[in-house]
């Protein structure tokens, strides 16, 4: 008679583990973006967030009034601090929040795909709370201050300007309208991060790498800027964020504006269209942003591994 073969035992599921954050991923992230809004990507915010308060403005117009502000200097209002302080500080909070949202979210029983949409998602919204609300708010002021300049009168500086409202309003006056900012950085995350790798599928489809073959830098930065592209779909909530944080004079705007009465004072006054101005330069601020991680990611990964004596493990 012959023995029972005992069943070999199951193998056991890999350990879930968290993400370590290191000091060399928040370096890298924090000098990709800094490059990214000091070159194109701050001219770029300016004529967008320009368009998204005057409406009636083409983009010629629009052009025209940013010069008229500063010569090429206007094409630069809120770089320092706000954007400064906006791209250095982001990219840890995300990295931090994002880590330990997907952690929980897998632990829960999430799948890989979804508990990253899960940690992006989260650390979006964490990043628009921490930094980005008063960030956006302090550049969207510098931008759309134009009273007393057209006065004639002498123009408060950026901190003036700040310590003013801080006065004025307190921690809600520079924190105007966060809660548009959340959501466009919870939807804008999402759907990008969901679009982009439909795009690299088609891609590898076309390209014949469907079994995990390395993309080129060329082919990320189409897969990238397909998703950043059509993501701009949320235009009307970038418009709302702009309106609630601007400084424009017009008595016909809700004396308390929420989201929902920033939406219909919008819709109102300038149609449909009106919730999509300055899309053009966003998708063209998105295409910038992809090309500086993709095409510079490499480069300034070798560096900051040199600098830092660690190996950079962020994707890019």
């Amino acid at each position: 008679m012959s023995a029972a073969v005992a069943p070999a035992p199951a193998s056991e599921p890999p350990k879930l583990e968290k993400k370590p954050i290191k000091f060399s991923n928040l370096l890298l992230g924090a000098g990709l973006n800094m490059f990214e809004v000091t070159t194109l990507g701050q001219p770029l915010e300016v004529t967008k967030t320009t368009m998204a308060a005057h409406r009636g403005d083409s983009f010629a117009t629009a052009l025209g009034r940013i010069w008229n502000r500063g010569g090429i200097l206007g094409f630069y209002q809120g770089l320092i601090p706000w954007a400064w302080i906006e791209a250095s500080t982001k990219g840890a909070v995300l990295l931090f929040v994002a880590s330990e949202a997907e952690y929980y979210a897998r632990a829960a029983g999430a799948s890989e795909f979804g508990g990253g949409i899960i940690g992006g998602v989260t650390g979006g919204v964490a990043q628009a709370y921490a930094t980005m609300g008063f960030c956006t708010c302090m550049k969207t002021v510098e931008i759309t201050k134009s009273k007393v300049a057209a006065a004639g009168g002498k123009v408060p500086g950026t901190w003036a300007t700040f310590m003013d409202i801080w006065r004025r309003e307190g921690i809600r006056g520079i924190n105007k309208g966060v809660n548009a900012v959340a959501i466009r950085q919870m939807t804008n995350w999402g759907s990008r991060f969901g679009l982009s790798r439909l795009a690299e599928q088609g891609i590898r489809r076309v390209t014949g790498k469907e079994h995990g073959e390395k993309l080129s830098a060329f082919e990320k930065i189409i897969a990238s800027a397909v998703g950043g592209g059509l993501s701009a779909w949320n235009q009307p909530i970038e418009v709302i964020r702009v309106e609630m944080q601007s400084k424009k004079d017009d008595p016909n705007r809700p004396k308390k504006m929420t989201v929902g009465n920033t939406f219909k004072y919008i819709y109102q006054t300038n149609g449909v269209k009106g919730l999509y101005r300055g899309v053009t330069p966003r998708i063209g601020l998105g295409v910038w942003q992809t090309v500086c991680m993709v095409a510079m990611g490499d480069m300034a990964k070798t560096y900051v591994e040199k600098l830092t004596g660690e190996q950079v493990t962020a994707k890019h």
